[in-house]
């Protein structure tokens, strides 16, 4: 086969690259629902404070999820522009949709289930690599576990320490303190997500010679528009999930807020710097949901959560199905069938 045409591969890193922003936009109510919710920063302040943090993760964290994408889910000789293109478009559908119904799904999960779609359609099972894929769904359950279990017990252990201070200096407090968690949240969202995209520009590359097969490293480039794109999605707002996330599931006060960013925000850290691509809103719906049950089990809307599961469940299925006829459409459109 001849070698694929540059403008081929450019058009579908921009298409990584609008998925990149999307995944911002769709996200941002994971880093700022809360902070909004509660009252500390008002919307627009809140999606910039969210967005510089985003960037800012590009000096703090390794790699290492971008490497899980890029050579842990499937073995890179199988892929080519098709199964790249099946990928994307079936995560960036999959997105629109559950955006549309402000349902907050998982983009890291529909990107792996639009790898795996597209691999299968091409060529089976054989080059899809199970340990990677087995880490990276058992964090669908995990992740959301480790955030309800660190923000309750945040949440129970602050609660004994400020037992005598005034509700109004608790209130005035944690409100300065969201601001740390909020930051800290984002960063991890920014870390992990940012990362994502990296990996599958990265693989793109390798599979049509534009980066060597064996390099340790994507292109730099390719680093640095990738952070920039997440943090312009962010900056953009995915309104209709932040009314979701922030006030539909559960009520938080800046002390609720404070603990559930924080917890999601250690969990991030931690799937992080293992390489683990987890989903930001797994992670935060859980930590919220551990926060809101501590009050009473009737101040989570249950309904609401029901259907958040639904949806994490359906992700990598559905983004999969559409990711596999995308391949088959983008496969004959490029010539490769």
């Amino acid at each position: 086969m001849e070698p694929v045409s540059l403008w081929i591969v450019v058009a579908v890193v921009a298409l990584a690259i609008a998925f990149d922003f999307m995944n911002g936009f769709h996200d941002a109510a994971n880093s700022i629902a809360t902070i909004v919710s509660t009252g500390v920063l008002r919307p627009s302040q809140a999606v910039l404070f969210a967005a510089f943090f985003n960037l800012l993760a590009v000096f703090v964290f390794h790699l290492s999820v971008a490497a899980t994408i890029g050579k842990g889910i499937v073995q890179p000789g199988v892929v080519d522009v098709p199964v790249v293109f099946g990928a994307l478009a079936g995560a960036i559908i999959w997105n629109v949709i559950t955006w549309y119904f402000g349902i907050p799904s998982s983009s890291s999960h529909a990107l792996i289930g639009g790898i795996m779609g597209a691999v299968l359609a091409k060529a089976g099972t054989a080059p899809i690599i199970w340990k990677g894929v087995l880490y990276t769904v058992s964090f669908i359950v995990i992740s959301p576990l480790l955030g309800y279990l660190l923000a309750s017990l945040m949440s129970v252990c602050l609660a004994w320490t400020l037992r005598r201070w005034s509700p109004v200096k608790v209130d005035r407090t944690f409100r300065r303190m969201q601001l740390f968690s909020a930051g800290a949240y984002s960063l991890g969202h920014g870390g992990n997500d940012a990362q994502k995209t990296i990996g599958i520009i990265w693989l793109l590359l390798m599979s049509t010679g534009y980066s060597p097969a064996g390099a340790d490293m994507p292109p730099t480039w390719v680093i640095i528009v990738c952070y920039v794109a997440i943090a312009l999605g962010t900056m953009s707002g995915g309104w209709r999930i932040v009314r979701t996330m922030g006030q539909r599931i559960t009520k938080l006060k800046p002390v609720g807020g404070f603990c559930a960013e924080s917890g999601g925000a250690i969990s991030l850290f931690i799937a992080t710097l293992l390489g683990i691509p987890v989903s930001t809103t797994h992670t935060i719906t859980g930590a919220i949901v551990g926060v809101g049950s501590l009050q009473r089990a009737s101040a989570v809307r249950w309904g609401v959560a029901g259907s958040i599961v639904w949806a994490w469940v359906l992700t990598i299925p559905v983004s999969a199905l559409i990711a596999a006829l995308m391949y088959v459409v983008s496969a004959r459109l490029f010539g490769f069938l």
